[in-house]
């Protein structure tokens, strides 16, 4: 797998200044109080039609990692991995066959090869493109053009979907998902209409943009852009279809804006919170070295993630049950720092997560529908509990702060 092509470094270091160096245009979920008034509502849940497996695995959740040598497959699958995104100049024989013997599921081309392998269990989705809302390439020395029109995506979908409809296509956007000031769109800037159309020529619709390696300093550091850029996939697909995000976990191509453990962490709540069904990890890094799986080299970072991915694991019958609607009221009593939630149901107890929303503290105070009377929360992997008062306990939010807790079925059956 050539990784290391000159050309294909240079193209990324290209699209990475674009992605790093653009003014932010709006603000998102401000205010300290999220509150959900009236009576508890199931929310809809993207329907997933494919009965192949893992899809009709109730236990699974794609936790994927974005463009890597399958030689790594086993170390990414320690790491709690279970996805590869992207082959490069792939699929081959050679990738599939690493793959496989990894244990891997991977989204890849529906190039020659790929079409040989439609009945390989292996391949789990197909992989549309990679940020055709953004200007496109016109080589090294003239620059960047228009994005591929959405008409020209929907063609090419309904022709891989000729060719395989038992599998999900998966069409990964760029950043003007999260924010509209995005730039890099070319004569198609400040068009979020557009997007609506893209996402008719997909099964999964992603995205991507890391604001802690953001050098505008309206991006830098604002997480919740994140969680912006799932809501709207999410509305633009009319909550039909499942979104998923990319995460960063490196520094990219800036060494001073590296993310910490807690900053992914919360990037990775703050997306399944607001709706994300499925993760992409970013892990190449350009500066001060090139280096296609820092991830793998950075043992804090990778044990972060190996534990993130853990718990996610862990919850993925849980996050595959729909969400509650109205079943929480939470009051931050630090009005620069709101707390988002979401509330779920599996196997008899409820699940409460929540995510702050800004890097600062603060303590919340949860009201459920559902909670009669007093009760003791866990707290997952925290090694503690809260009690509950008539349905209201409060807990302690460090800066990007993210709290899971689970309620016994007795305290919930009123209303959850």
């Amino acid at each position: 797998m050539k990784v290391q092509e000159p050309s294909v470094i240079g193209d990324w270091r290209r699209r990475l200044k674009r992605l790093l160096c653009s003014p932010l245009a709006g603000a998102f979920l401000t205010g300290a109080t999220a509150t959900i008034a009236g009576p508890v509502a199931v929310a809809e849940r993207p329907a997933m039609p494919w009965t192949n497996e893992p899809w009709a695995n109730s236990n699974f959740f794609p936790i994927a990692v974005w463009l890597q040598d399958p030689a790594l497959a086993g170390r990414y699958r320690q790491a709690g991995i279970n996805t590869y995104a992207g082959l490069w100049e792939g699929p081959t024989e050679d990738q599939l066959t690493a793959l496989k013997k990894a244990g891997m599921w991977v989204i890849c081309g529906q190039n020659e090869t790929g079409r040989r392998h439609r009945d390989d269990p292996t391949i789990i989705a197909w992989m549309h493109g990679d940020e055709p809302d953004n200007g496109q390439s016109r080589g090294a020395r003239f620059g960047f053009g228009s994005p591929t029109p959405p008409e020209k995506i929907i063609e090419d979908y309904q022709q891989m979907k000729a060719v395989d409809s038992s599998r999900p296509i998966l069409l990964n956007l760029s950043q003007g998902v999260a924010w509209d000031g995005w730039y890099g769109r070319g004569k198609r800037n400040h068009h979020p209409e557009d997007y609506p159309e893209y996402l008719k020529g997909c099964d999964i619709a992603s995205f991507d943009i890391y604001p802690v390696n953001h050098d505008n300093r309206e991006v830098h550091g604002n997480l919740w852009i994140v969680a912006n850029g799932v809501e709207r996939l999410v509305q633009w697909g009319q909550g039909k279809k499942p979104v998923w995000n990319c995460i960063e976990c490196t520094a990219i191509a800036n060494p001073q804006h590296k993310p910490t453990p807690q900053q992914v962490r919360a990037e990775v709540w703050m997306s399944l919170i607001h709706g994300s069904r499925g993760l992409i990890y970013f892990v190449h890094q350009f500066k001060p070295k090139s280096d296609n799986a820092a991830l793998l080299d950075d043992p804090e970072m990778l044990a972060a993630v190996t534990q993130i991915n853990r718990q996610i694991t862990q919850l993925a019958p849980v996050l595959n049950r729909p969400t509650i609607r109205d079943a929480v009221t939470v009051q931050s009593k630090n009005p620069a720092v709101p707390v988002a939630t979401m509330v779920k149901r599996w196997a008899g107890p409820a699940y409460l997560f929540a995510v702050g929303m800004r890097d600062g503290a603060t303590e919340a105070t949860f009201t459920l529908a559902g909670m009669k009377g007093d009760d003791t929360l866990e707290v997952l992997d925290e090694n503690r509990t809260i009690a509950a008062t008539n349905g209201s306990f409060s807990d302690y939010f460090e800066p990007w702060a993210v709290h899971l807790y689970k309620l016994s079925p007795s305290s919930t059956t009123h209303r959850l």
